[in-house]
């Protein structure tokens, strides 16, 4: 075993600043994705759901040094060789996990993907000890998914620790969320840019009083009200898809006073949004998407709000949005959220809507 050079960690940051998916092809140490920080040539941090390192290493023997930056722990989720091999829990100490390799082959790649949210706090990788070896990157589609907890992958996780035991977020796993999923699907990177309880205008709780909104935290890197922070928007998305909606249309706990739902305010609030993302990424495919978990008249009054709100952005300037409705389920998460099974069946119903935007592309 050998450990990382401070100079191989230095192109490795280096290559993060101008970013994955360049327009020509080169040999890299590390890939990263997803919203992090790089406070220095030897520390990468973790800050969104499914924020993800990649790197290729010979021989078995692995290991990454992990720590929690809260006091409380978080969880990552792990792929090596293509396989998914469950979750770590990384706790406010730095420790080191070796990596189970056991395929017969010589040169092995793993991805370190955050599974927990932002607002759980961030994941320090801090050293990696193994025989790095570098790879070839080329460019490839990138999708943006703007969400809530059914795109943080919230409830999605039960195998280890049930329902309604543990912390709030011990089954979050964002790697399983349809999202990923469908990004992995069609080979292309992504990024999570999701909250749990945000809305567009209100929150599953809130009518905006005390609780930032989806809008309110977009810009900055933490996904909160910290702007000393703030998110550079160098992924640069061919698709932004943007499942926001059902903390708006939800009825709260049912004890906190909830004010009737208010179409205008929505629209209002998804246009001007919109109309920021466009700012920084004017050549995006936008595609609206409906809820699972919003059904019946609400889901009438919501696709009605996001035909208007496509509607309202036909020009010249940009391509057409497209809108797109997931089948009502019945979830079987944790929460009344989707769990991985559900998240599954979520990503097949997407990944030929998202294909074909992606062959028009061409």
């Amino acid at each position: 075993m050998q450990f990382l050079k401070k100079t191989t960690l230095l192109l490795f940051l280096s290559y993060s600043v101008l970013g994955i998916g360049q327009q020509q092809s080169q040999k890299v140490n590390f890939t990263y994705q997803g919203r992090m920080e790089h406070p220095s040539a030897e520390k990468v941090i973790l800050v969104g759901p499914g924020a993800a390192v990649t790197f290729r290493f010979k021989g078995s023997d692995c290991a990454v040094a992990l720590k929690s930056m809260t006091a409380n722990h978080n969880y990552v989720a792990l792929e090596l060789d293509g396989n998914y091999q469950g979750r770590i829990r990384v706790e406010s100490e730095l420790k080191n996990y070796k990596i189970a390799v056991t395929a017969k082959k010589n040169i092995h790649t793993l991805t370190i993907y955050k599974a927990t949210e932002a607002g759980n706090g961030a994941i320090a990788v801090e050293d990696i000890k193994a025989n790095i070896v570098k790879t070839e990157t080329t460019p490839r589609a990138k999708i943006e998914f703007i969400g809530n907890s059914i795109t943080c992958g919230m409830g999605a996780d039960t195998q280890e620790i049930p329902c309604g035991t543990g912390e709030w977020y011990d089954q979050h796993n964002a790697y399983l969320a349809y999202g990923p999923q469908s990004a992995k699907s069609l080979n292309a990177e992504f990024q999570l840019s999701s909250v749990s309880g945000i809305g567009m205008y209100r929150n599953w709780n809130d009518e905006h009083n005390k609780e930032a909104i989806m809008p309110d935290v977009y810009g900055n890197l933490y996904l909160n009200t910290d702007a000393s922070k703030p998110y550079d928007f160098q992924f640069k998305p061919d698709i932004i898809s943007i499942a926001l909606g059902t903390n708006d249309f939800s009825d709260g706990d049912g004890k906190k006073e909830r004010l009737p739902f208010d179409a205008q305010q929505f629209i209002n609030r998804y246009t001007a949004f919109i109309s920021m993302l466009y700012e920084h990424n004017p050549e995006a495919q936008i595609v609206l998407v409906n809820s699972p978990m919003v059904n019946g008249t609400k889901d009438q009054v919501f696709t009605e709000c996001l035909e208007k709100i496509r509607d309202y952005f036909k020009d010249d300037k940009h391509k057409p949005i497209a809108v797109f409705k997931f089948s009502a389920m019945n979830p079987n998460g944790c929460g009344s959220h989707p769990d991985a099974a559900d998240h599954k069946l979520m990503a097949a119903q997407y990944i030929p809507f998202l294909k074909k935007i992606l062959d028009e592309k061409k």
